[in-house]
């Protein structure tokens, strides 16, 4: 049986990827930052969490707010202040929210299997306000400093590293991209992630620059963030190489959130089973060409976007898409992390086996989509992880590839 949830990100050359793989550590730390005092603490998390017009407490443990629209943390970044959200058209008296323009071809609204989130079984959020996870002072104590919680740091630490096995496409004007991903729930040591997602690159050859713009969405498990190894739906942006801006959903200002049904950083259920049931997600990223701002949707829904004014270096296009699986891997005790990427499985093991995207397309300088030219691949630690690429033009599957793999083993250590 498959059933799908949801429209339908990577990197440059080699070199350029090894810098960054090295450089940032999603936010991964060991826990041990000392907060000065809980009144810190507590004036973190006012600041992080908005006055909730409503409260849903989930099946799972979480916390989620229905937080005005306009009073959502997208509203705190200084080029905000007096952002208006993104007004399409107006229906009935009422405005509708949602991009201007859309890729050609590209379905607004769908009847397939719809994502479902734990919270959805306790009700739902007002029009007008989105939902968002709260963050708890569990999550801040996990942090290895307050500055970090949330988001991706460039410091670069050798035992450190970031390994992909993934697709992607370069030296074009790329105005989007699409896939189909089917979701899993890999095992992921206490301080590590495992995601899959769709990238979206300012720079594509020589070395990174500091002002290197991303943004990224897909699903992932991370414990540091999170507190358990649930996966999660996610959406990430930095304009400046992960160093100091951007962060993890709406941890910070930036993504502007227009639905109420989905939560970023919530729990996506149900996930992939081995040899039976496939579960999917069907993401896009794409640029509405009449307002300039990246749009991020799922299951043929607008979730929000990127502000053009905070994505300068994507105000044009991108130069470069990518799409596939990252692992964080540290060698405390010498040896390969034995986090999952995907399902843990090889590209070889196949459908239900092994994880995959499918249906990857780009987005063309006449607002198409369009089939890829030219794909390339990625892959740092072929013993540990891979991916195998396929296309077959006469299903929905068209271009495509399995990824993934074990961690460490007699062949990966």
């Amino acid at each position: 049986m498959e059933k799908r949830f949801g429209c339908t990100g990577f990197w440059y050359s080699l070199p350029v990827l090894l810098v960054i793989s090295h450089a940032s550590s999603h936010g991964v730390g060991e826990g041990r930052f000392l907060w000065r005092n809980d009144m810190e603490l507590e004036r973190h998390l006012k600041r992080i969490n908005k006055p909730a017009v409503k409260t849903i407490k989930s099946t799972d443990g979480d916390f989620i707010d229905c937080v005005d629209m306009y009073k959502q943390p997208a509203f705190d970044h200084p080029s905000m202040r007096n952002h208006t959200i993104q007004v399409s058209a107006m229906l009935f008296f009422f405005f509708h929210i949602k991009p201007s323009s859309f890729p050609n071809g590209m379905k607004e609204e769908s009847s397939h299997f719809q994502i479902s989130q734990p919270w959805h079984k306790k009700g739902s959020c007002p029009e007008g306000t989105i939902p968002i996870r709260r963050t708890q002072k569990q999550d801040l104590l996990r942090a290895s400093s307050l500055t970090s919680y949330g988001k991706k740091y460039a410091a670069y630490q050798p035992n450190f590293a970031h390994e992909h096995s993934l697709a992607y496409v370069n030296n074009g004007k790329y105005y989007g991209a699409k896939a189909i991903i089917n979701v899993w729930n890999p095992n992921v040591e206490k301080n590590k992630l495992s995601l899959s997602q769709i990238w979206i690159l300012s720079d594509q050859q020589g070395t990174a620059p500091d002002d290197l713009t991303t943004v990224e969405a897909g699903w992932m498990v991370q414990p540091i963030l999170f507190g358990d190894n649930q996966t999660r739906l996610f959406a990430y942006w930095t304009k400046d190489r992960y160093q100091s801006t951007g962060c993890y959903n709406l941890l910070c200002p930036g993504f502007v959130q227009i639905n109420n049904s989905l939560a970023l950083g919530g729990i996506i259920e149900p996930t992939s089973t081995y040899d039976s049931d496939q579960f999917e997600i069907d993401i896009c990223l794409f640029k509405d060409v009449k307002s300039g701002n990246w749009w991020f949707q799922v299951h043929d829904t607008p979730l929000g976007y990127w502000p053009s004014s905070l994505l300068t270096r994507l105000a044009d296009s991108s130069p470069y898409i990518g799409w596939g699986g990252e692992i964080f891997n540290s060698r405390p005790k010498g040896h390969h992390t034995t986090t999952q990427m995907g399902s843990g499985h090889f590209s070889v093991e196949g459908y239900k086996k092994s994880s995959f995207f499918r249906n990857i397309k780009t987005v063309d300088d006449f607002n198409q989509f369009t089939n890829l030219v030219s794909i390339q691949e990625i892959v740092e630690t072929p013993t540990c992880y891979d991916i195998q690429m396929g296309e077959n033009s006469t299903s929905d599957w068209e271009y495509f590839f399995y990824y993934g793999g074990s961690g460490q083993s007699p062949n990966c250590s």
